[in-house]
């Protein structure tokens, strides 16, 4: 199925766009008539406590987790129900919470892994060289046992891992989780990096809400399932509720 809205050359006015999204687990409503999009080469931010469906978003987004009702749309796509495999291929890739590295593989076999959807060997190369040349850490770790690197180090190897599918929308969840100030600020410039210069669109939900709004055009704030205030980072930054409940000013 394809989206009716469509400008000059069969671009589409949004990368992105998700009208009355519902998910429940059992009796719990874990995202309720969620409108929500994104723009080609933006950084949209998700912010909101624990528990109102920030992952739950993401992993709707990926096929993870299946909708009651609503539509995701993806580059003129309608996506909403389709499965994983299918979703990495159309060009959406995740950062997961925790990481998820395979700490018994090599640095370089997690990085191949990251790239299986892809069968052009000449962009897998590309792709590769982008991924070493970006992360210059992992690139010196090859061989070694992703195991045996920092929580840094780590959440590197899973935005190269992703970066490896060739991701139109790369979603990272909590990327900041576990981190030190001083890693997740070099993590956060390095997002930044990515963005500017691949043009890669992107969704960040992170706790950090000092770090998601100061790094993110627009922002999304979820409470309870439902989405109750959207606009440009900084008015959403600069909302007395926002201070109050996530700035901690």
């Amino acid at each position: 199925m394809r989206e009716k809205e469509q400008t000059g050359e069969g671009k589409f006015d949004m990368l992105m766009k998700i009208e009355g999204l519902s998910v429940a687990y059992g009796t719990i409503r874990a995202l309720d008539d969620v409108v929500l999009e994104v723009m080609p080469g933006e950084i949209l931010s998700v912010i909101g406590a624990n528990g109102a469906g920030k992952s739950t978003l993401l992993k709707t987004i990926t096929g993870i987790t299946k909708p009651f009702a609503g539509t995701i749309v993806f580059n003129g796509m309608a996506i909403h129900g389709a499965r994983p495999d299918k979703v990495v291929k159309l060009g959406i890739t995740i950062v997961p919470e925790g990481r998820r590295i395979f700490p018994d593989l090599t640095v370089k076999e997690n990085l191949e892994l990251g790239g299986y959807p892809i069968t052009d060997r000449a962009l897998k190369t590309e792709l590769f060289d982008l991924v070493v040349t970006t992360f210059p850490r992992i690139k010196e770790r090859l061989k070694q046992h992703a195991g045996t690197l920092s929580g840094g180090e780590q959440q590197m190897l899973a935005m190269g891992r992703a970066l490896m599918g060739n991701p139109k929308l790369l979603l990272l969840d909590e990327p900041s989780m576990g981190l030190s100030p001083i890693i997740t600020r070099e993590i956060f410039s390095l997002m930044r990096l990515i963005n500017r210069d691949r043009g890669i669109s992107m969704i960040l939900v992170e706790q950090n809400a000092h770090m998601a709004l100061e790094h993110s055009e627009r922002a999304y704030v979820l409470e309870n399932g439902r989405v109750t205030m959207n606009g440009l980072s900084r008015e959403v930054k600069s909302s007395p509720g926002i201070i109050e409940a996530y700035l901690g000013v």
